[in-house]
């Protein structure tokens, strides 16, 4: 198995000052691409401790790429890192002095003496081009390893990648087969809930299942070589077993309702109390999707619901009829106050009205509250859209109402 390793440099990404997207952009695209990451490592602006991560990994990796570390101020560290790891000086690259040089013409500035060392490369480097920025990449054999650096400038880096990086490693093991993502996005189920209900799915050789959780949906991930007809049965069955808990096939359940409400061509009316405009917020992410929400009132005065359900569902009932005939749309969406644990939710088309009441099985922040009960509704439109039951099965909720 090829033994792949990522080492990213800087003290902001080891505290934690900024979020390491480049480690989780590139470990998702070499995995589609057939190279699996095997470990990912994090060290700060220390050129000895990074010189003796970059030796040690040259003696159990194939590949280790190393990013950030390439700029020209003092906490720039991986070129005397690496010279350092692999015992030979540092000398300038005149080529690239002349690149930088021509990129500040172009910009009619004259470049800073700063960046010359930028150009400073471990002896016998091989330089990697960066058309998009003044940090040149590079690369070295050291003990079994083939290492090469690359800036930490997200664009800089993905472009290095894509045109230079992986078309290597694609060249030199062409054994690698690359792999397609399919995904299902699930809203009411728990992960152990879906890991449970496909456990008995066998996976060929080179698939893999991957789950994702966020709140308040999972992805369900089925990882399959690309053009294999095999991957659609599993998909099919996977289908079948999560039912209609999928809220969408390769898109999320926001993406799904611009389709659908695109499709179907549907005016939206919303009346948001314990949602405070997150419904009409989430929405209005799309631009699509805001092009049909007619009318908005969001009641941040809103008192406790009625503990009587006989005048709840009637209450209720009046509210979605002031959206439907009012507005004149042809979806009205209703979300109540929260009253304890339990909430209210409802939706009116032309077809008719559905309104439930539930209860959270367990304690949740304000904005967690909010982010789920919202996920109800549009699930409720979502279903409604479908044609299938709009009434769901939610594991984490009680359901104490259903009035149709």
């Amino acid at each position: 198995m090829l033994e792949i390793t990522m080492i990213s440099t800087g003290e902001e990404v080891l505290l934690g000052d900024i979020t390491d997207t480049n480690a989780a952009w590139l470990s998702r695209l070499f995995f589609q691409h057939g190279f699996p990451m095997t470990r990912r490592i994090t060290v700060g602006d220390h050129c000895e401790r990074l010189a003796k991560e970059i030796e040690s990994c040259s003696f159990n990796s194939d590949i280790v790429i190393v990013n950030g570390g390439l700029g020209p101020t003092t906490d720039d560290l991986s070129a005397a890192a690496a010279a350092m790891a692999a015992d030979v000086g540092l000398e300038q690259s005149e080529h690239w002095v002349a690149e930088m040089k021509a990129k500040y013409k172009k910009l009619n500035r004259e470049m800073p003496a700063a960046n010359l060392k930028q150009a400073m490369l471990p002896e016998g480097a091989e330089l990697i081009d960066n058309p998009v920025g003044t940090a040149c990449g590079f690369s070295i054999k050291l003990n079994r390893a083939w290492i090469c650096f690359t800036p930490g400038v997200p664009s800089e880096f993905k472009f290095m990648v894509k045109e230079k990086i992986l078309p290597y490693l694609q060249l030199h093991y062409p054994q690698s087969q690359s792999l397609h993502c399919h995904r299902l996005f699930t809203y009411g189920l728990s992960e152990s809930g879906i890991s449970d209900t496909l456990k008995h799915i066998v996976l060929p050789h080179g698939y893999e299942l991957g789950y994702r959780s966020s709140l308040p949906f999972i992805e369900v991930k089925l990882f399959a070589p690309s053009n294999d007809r095999y991957a659609l049965e599993l998909l099919n069955e996977m289908e079948r077993l999560l039912g209609d808990n999928i809220v969408g096939k390769n898109l999320s359940l926001l993406d799904n309702l611009e389709y659908l409400i695109e499709k179907k061509q549907k005016k939206i009316g919303l009346l948001e109390h314990s949602t405070g405009g997150f419904v009409v917020n989430w929405l209005n992410q799309k631009c699509k999707l805001s092009e049909y929400i007619v009318s908005a009132t969001v009641n941040h005065n809103a008192t406790k619901e009625e503990s009587n359900l006989e005048t709840l569902v009637s209450e209720i009932d009046k509210q979605l009829s002031l959206i439907y005939r009012h507005s004149k749309v042809d979806i009205g969406l209703y979300s109540g106050a929260i009253a304890g644990d339990c909430f209210t939710v409802g939706i009116i088309t032309i077809e008719g009205r559905w309104i439930q009441q539930l209860q959270f099985k367990r304690e949740y922040t304000y904005n967690a509250q909010r982010s789920i009960i919202a996920t109800v509704l549009l699930d409720m439109l979502r279903r409604q859209l479908e044609g299938i039951t709009v009434f769901g099965h939610y594991e984490s909720l009680n359901r104490i109402l259903q009035k149709t």
